[in-house]
């Protein structure tokens, strides 16, 4: 059956080699087309193509079963979280043996789940601030760990150290931490507290210098600019440079009692710019290298008020994207006045 590239479906399969109009073969008969494929044939200016028929009653998904088994060991770390946190804050120190218990399932898992964004969407929700980020720290910090090649082992324990990233906040007063308000110097000295808080937590609770040493540098900056020790570059562990970058994109994307959440790519953006000093370069490269891809074939609700569809990273500006709406298409590095203002799941 021969279509326009714009009625493709994610799945289809070549019946013909497609050429442009030029002649340049562009792809192979037999190709299954993805967003990819699709996109390329876009850019090469190809306006149908020859697919086999497609057989409805076998296209079927096993998305929502994934889905909701990934909602629930959500759910699980989350009250793990709880639980390590309650304790912590009546003991001073938490079992070790329940977060390798709640994080091994987990991070097991995560291997198998390449579309990071999707998994970050699936954790945009009113769960208690501290417990939901604390699994989003612990998610991304052993996918950009694995990205930059750590080991199994290591990025285990660097996702296990940005599980634990806040656990010193137990020791901070709730309405503190949920202040709707602006922070006086000495109530965010106390909140700056929570990291040698943690520390002491950690080295109470299990043997692993470097996971404390996360909780206690997590908000340090390479130009000294951070806080508690005023660290510079060489001096920050490489485990907390990581969760940092995890840290700071976690907190800007979820909303809280003083501060709404920012659209994904918009962060990233930010993050790249923070990345000239203040974070680990290399590692906020690999974070942004490896999450863009996933936007794509991502719905999303545009300034304009119009619902699209992510199709393309844009080479010359990989954070504003070009959209497929109906059959047109935006192209947002050329039309700066419109941002992506929400993205949801395909």
């Amino acid at each position: 059956m021969r279509v326009h590239v714009t009625d493709l479906k994610n799945g289809d399969f070549l019946r013909e080699d497609a050429f442009s109009s030029r002649g340049i073969h562009v792809l192979s008969k037999g190709t299954q087309l993805r967003i990819e494929e699709i996109s390329k044939l876009m850019q090469h200016g190809v306006d149908y193509v020859d697919i086999e028929a497609r057989d409805e009653v076998l296209i079927t998904s096993s998305k929502p079963q994934t889905i909701q088994k990934l909602t629930k060991n959500f759910d699980q770390m989350i009250d793990g979280f709880e639980s390590l946190y309650l304790e912590a804050l009546a003991k001073g120190s938490f079992n070790k043996t329940m977060v390798d218990d709640v994080l091994q399932p987990m991070l097991g898992s995560l291997d198998k789940q390449k579309d990071v964004v999707t998994l970050l969407l699936l954790l945009d929700r009113d769960d208690n601030y501290t417990y939901n980020h604390s699994l989003q720290v612990g998610m991304l910090s052993y996918y950009i760990s694995s990205w930059l090649g750590y080991t199994k082992k290591e990025s285990y324990e660097i996702s296990r150290a940005g599980y634990l990233i806040d656990i010193g906040k137990c020791q901070v007063s709730s309405e503190l931490l949920n202040k709707p308000g602006k922070l006086t110097t000495a109530e965010f000295d106390e909140v700056k507290r929570h990291t040698t808080y943690g520390y002491e937590i950690i080295r109470n609770s299990m043997d692993d210098h470097n996971t404390a040493l996360v909780a206690l540098q997590h908000h340090e900056r390479e130009d000294g600019s951070g806080y508690p020790d005023r660290l510079t570059k060489s001096e920050i562990n490489p485990y907390a440079q990581i969760a940092a970058i995890a840290d700071v994109y976690s907190a800007m994307t979820t909303p809280r009692i003083y501060q709404s959440k920012q659209e994904l790519i918009s962060v990233l953006r930010e993050i790249h710019n923070l990345s000239f000093g203040k974070l680990n370069a290399r590692s906020v490269h690999a974070f942004i290298q490896h999450l863009m891809p996933n936007f794509i074939g991502k719905r999303v609700l545009i300034s304009t008020g119009d619902m699209g569809v992510i199709i393309m990273n844009n080479p010359t500006d990989v954070f504003r994207p070009l959209i497929q709406i109906g059959n047109l298409f935006c192209d947002l590095s050329r039309e700066r006045h419109i941002s992506i203002v929400e993205i949801y799941m395909e």
